[in-house]
């Protein structure tokens, strides 16, 4: 993948998510020209921890995973507590790791990908408070801005929203064209 500017992104997220981490990144990457498509549980408004109100794109069920190039996961207590416990969700992020395409969480978010069991032997990061979390899914946990491990890249809170983002993009344009999930 040359350019961020090809890149098709999808974020899951629903009721509870901190607005930054879905609104900021989103926003950057539709600026650089990303075609972004935000799921939900259902295609009814979702609100953020501090009220921001957005339309998800369409419902999680709808979404084939071959159809874009990178995942998104914002944090929020609520958020990803209550996607991670969905079984097309936790589904969804697995196909995507398993498939080698680049995956991002920040915050709360690597909770998903903890349930989805694809951080064993990885080195992740995320908010302190779900690191033995992380840890008992059998990743590596470290304590800085952003870690990047071959296709992950996590992140611990709103302040690293700018490192978070950039690492992303980079870890999409520099993705081989990955395999097809399966």
């Amino acid at each position: 993948m040359p350019n961020i500017s090809d890149a098709r992104i999808l974020i899951i997220a629903t009721n509870g998510f901190e607005d930054s981490e879905l609104l900021d990144p989103r926003r950057t990457l539709i600026d650089r020209g990303a075609r972004v498509t935000l799921a939900s549980l259902d295609t009814r408004e979702i609100e953020g921890d501090n009220g921001e109100r957005v339309k998800p794109d369409c419902a999680i069920e709808d979404v084939d995973s071959k159809e874009y190039d990178a995942l998104l996961l914002p944090g929020g207590t609520k958020n990803p507590d209550k996607l991670r416990t969905e079984e097309q969700v936790v589904y969804t992020v697995r196909k995507f790791v398993d498939a080698g395409k680049p995956v991002a969480a920040i915050c709360h978010g690597p909770w998903l990908l903890a349930e989805a069991d694809v951080i064993r032997g990885r080195t992740v990061t995320g908010w302190p408070s779900i690191r033995t979390d992380l840890r008992n899914a059998g990743a590596e946990v470290v304590d800085r801005e952003t870690a990047v491990d071959g296709n992950l890249v996590t992140s611990r809170k709103p302040e690293d929203i700018p490192a978070f983002t950039e690492a992303f993009i980079q870890v999409v344009e520099n993705a081989e064209a990955p395999l097809e999930a399966v």
